[in-house]
């Protein structure tokens, strides 16, 4: 008898890690045979990112809710309240809470198992009595985030079905909370999978930073690292991304002359594969990472890695066989090892190509494998 699940997050309206893998899993898991629905949190939507036309999509608007109103409010006429926007993101996870709950009342009773992909989803699903037994925590963030309220609610966790891990660090925390957890990485999608080697002459001398451009992804340290590394004139830099602070990067771009990083914004997957297929090395200088999506993606296109170690995502990745760990917040090392590419051309195509191999751990086959043992148990 086939499987029906329901995956729950909140949109497919735009580029980001969870949207892109969630695609990535259902468009794989309905060629399976599974019976897929996804209740998206919002309202009615064209997805960003493709999904299986066999694949049943459910919405509920949770920005027609009287709690989204009520933040609108807030952030027009109490600004002046301390944390007024850490208040309206509590009020807003209500509302999205209750409409999910009513729906799920309606409807849970069709499915084996119920997705969750964000951890303020699974923590209200791990106190729902009707259906915390078949929910899986899908985590895609370290386990530190959340803040005190959620982090206590965590502990709920032992409700659940199972929880889904990104990484060992991960892992660690939930076993003790559900003995049913379990690692399971990220997939590709098959156009990132399917590439073939590129060698350094078919490629520009580029560098690429896919990252969303807040604090905790640490791109203005990047773009720090790139000016003192005094880059060759035919070396570019492209970071590709959106984010609170795309005004403060393109002001330290002008005031320091930096003509040759480019920030392109918000990129499709079609345009992130085109220029991960041009570029030759990948940096990230978050510092924190639940995965690191975009490293993988990397490797698939026979780019070089240079990261930091920050919690938990790149140790998960990098080895010496696919570029550089570097201790957390250390500029010079990251400098070091960037500019010893560099200048070292063989052995950065030598990177490239033992990076390249390093890619096969991550084919979707095994870890569909792995995704259908935990469905089918």
């Amino acid at each position: 008898m086939e499987k029906r699940l329901l995956f729950i997050y909140y949109q497919n309206i735009k580029a980001g890690g969870v949207s892109k893998v969630l695609s990535n899993l259902v468009n794989e898991l309905v060629n399976e045979g599974y019976k897929i629905d996804i209740l998206f949190l919002m309202e009615k939507h064209k997805d960003f990112y493709p999904i299986d036309y066999r694949v049943t999509k459910h919405y509920v608007n949770s920005f027609a809710y009287w709690t989204w109103s009520l933040t609108e409010f807030n952030r027009r006429r109490l600004r002046f309240i301390p944390k007024i926007h850490n208040i309206n993101n509590y009020i807003y996870q209500f509302g999205t809470t209750l409409l999910m709950n009513k729906w799920l009342k309606e409807n849970h009773q069709k499915y084996d198992h119920i997705i969750s992909c964000w951890y303020k989803l699974s923590c209200t699903l791990a106190i729902n009595k009707d259906v915390s037994h078949k929910t899986i925590a899908w985590e895609h963030i370290n386990h530190q985030v959340g803040g005190f309220f959620y982090n206590n609610l965590k502990s709920k966790y032992k409700n659940l079905n199972k929880v889904i891990c990104l990484n060992k660090d991960d892992y660690n925390y939930y076993r003790y909370i559900n003995s049913k957890s379990t690692i399971i990485g990220n997939m590709m999608d098959k156009e990132i999978e399917s590439q073939l080697f590129i060698p350094s002459e078919k490629k520009d001398n580029l560098i690429t930073m896919i990252a969303r451009l807040d604090e905790e992804k640490n791109v203005l340290e990047f773009l720090e690292i790139i000016k003192e590394s005094h880059l060759p004139p035919d070396w570019q830099v492209k970071v590709i991304g959106d984010g609170s602070q795309m005004s403060v990067l393109k002001n330290y771009i002008k005031e320091n002359s930096l003509s040759n990083i480019y920030l392109l914004g918000q990129q499709n997957s079609e345009q992130v594969k085109d220029i991960l297929s041009k570029s030759k090395i990948s940096c990230l200088t978050s510092l924190r990472e639940g995965f690191g999506v975009v490293l993988i993606e990397a490797l698939f296109s026979s780019n070089a890695l240079i990261a930091y170690d920050c919690p938990s995502g790149p140790a998960e990745i990098i080895n010496e066989n696919n570029g550089f760990l570097i201790p957390l917040r250390d500029k010079n090392e990251f400098k070091k090892q960037l500019v010893y590419l560099i200048e070292n051309p063989e052995s950065l195509n030598n990177l490239m190509k033992s990076s390249f191999s390093d890619s096969k751990k991550w084919k979707k086959k095994s870890i569909t494998e792995k995704w259908k043992l935990i469905l089918n148990s």
